[in-house]
């Protein structure tokens, strides 16, 4: 009975590992995974991989986090590891590594790649956690994996033409390629409408209810102002709460942590109220009407807890919606078990967002990176 129990104990830790990289593992899903396991055997590596891909995945992205997970919390040499040592010093990803007694037959270079590949699936591990559960040494991994990101900027087909293998066909061009061979039919010449970058707004909130994803979505939005300008992109970054202030200028620093110190000092209203229909249409007056709103890709970082008029959020998304080329609304609590979207703000602007994502963590920032670049 004792074996029985640590088995289960590490059968659990793992549905708690993976429901902490953003799988929703709810009860009944563990339940139904320990008797997969108790079905096909614990001592099968390979059963165990698939009991677990059965009954606790529900997506294709829930299967990816499986694996990854599974390859951080089992060790796939000797199948399913024994229960965690007592000793709080070991590191959580000890388990992972070779072990001194029985690796005395094995070369340097096969003990080198099992402490590699440990690494690289505890930081795939910790790409998937909440930001708002890490402690201070893990937000500062985080904070270096950061570098990672990179946006590849929507663009945009503008009025004039320029020059293309295929196409429509360029009269002008053409016909001047045919009076400088004295009228003898010559090459054809193609053309395409011209593209250019579309410009990308981020809304982020800063108010109480949004403290702890704060950092890291003014992380993000650094990360994206400075992977735009290598691309010839254009970002721009307000944050909201009870007022609309501008952080761009603050966010063109190279050093991350000098650009979130100097945004943070020019917010007067860090971790305080929500005012989002308030502070939305201040910025529409000022900024959106001006043009930079206008055909722009606009990202609205928000738990959507509205402690102004609900309604006059749902009119200012719908002014918002009119003049942008598309709205996204990112939500850290989407991707979490049980959420629904009740939240009075939340249910104002839904009607007029294109696309509402979960954003609580690196992996999630990544998704939201490829459909900024897709729109």
């Amino acid at each position: 009975m004792t074996v029985v129990r640590e088995v289960d104990e590490v059968l659990l830790g793992f549905t708690r590992a993976l429901r902490a990289a953003g799988v929703a593992v709810t009860q009944d899903r563990s339940h139904a995974f320990l008797a997969a396991v108790a079905e096909v055997g614990a001592d099968d590596g390979q059963a165990v991989w698939w009991a677990g891909r059965a009954t606790l995945c529900a997506s294709p992205d829930d299967l990816f986090r499986h694996d990854q997970v599974f390859a951080a919390w089992f060790n796939a040499r000797d199948g399913l590891p024994q229960s965690r040592p007592k000793d709080a010093s070991r590191p959580a990803t000890a388990h992972l590594l070779p072990d001194a007694e029985g690796a005395g037959g094995s070369d340097n270079e096969a003990d080198d790649e099992d402490v590699v590949r440990a690494a690289a699936s505890a930081a795939e591990v910790l790409r998937h956690r909440d930001v708002a559960s890490l402690d201070a040494a893990e937000k500062r991994r985080l904070a270096r994996m950061f570098v990672r990101l990179s946006l590849r900027p929507p663009t945009r087909r503008t009025a004039r033409h320029q020059r293309w293998h295929r196409g429509e066909v360029d009269a002008s061009r053409t016909l001047r390629r045919s009076l400088q061979h004295l009228g003898e039919p010559g090459e054809i010449a193609w053309r395409r409408r011209a593209v250019r970058p579309r410009r990308v707004v981020l809304l982020v909130d800063v108010s109480g209810s949004m403290s702890a994803y704060a950092d890291a979505l003014l992380r993000l939005a650094h990360r994206l102002t400075q992977s735009a300008r290598t691309t010839g992109g254009t970002v721009e970054t307000f944050t909201v709460g009870t007022r609309l202030t501008h952080v761009t200028r603050a966010l063109r620093s190279p050093d991350a942590d000098r650009a979130i110190v100097a945004a943070g000092e020019v917010v007067p209203d860090w971790s305080g109220g929500t005012r989002l229909g308030e502070t939305l249409r201040v910025f529409l007056d000022r900024w959106g009407q001006r043009g930079m709103a206008r055909g722009a890709v606009v990202v609205v970082f928000s738990d959507g807890w509205e402690r102004g008029d609900a309604e006059l959020l749902g009119q200012q998304m719908a002014r918002l919606q009119r003049i942008s080329h598309r709205v996204v609304w990112v939500n850290p609590h989407r991707g979490k078990a049980g959420y629904e979207p009740l939240q009075g703000g939340v249910v104002a602007a839904l009607p007029h967002c294109d696309d509402f994502l979960a954003g609580h963590s690196l992996a999630t920032f990544a998704e939201l990176t490829e459909v900024i670049s897709r729109a």
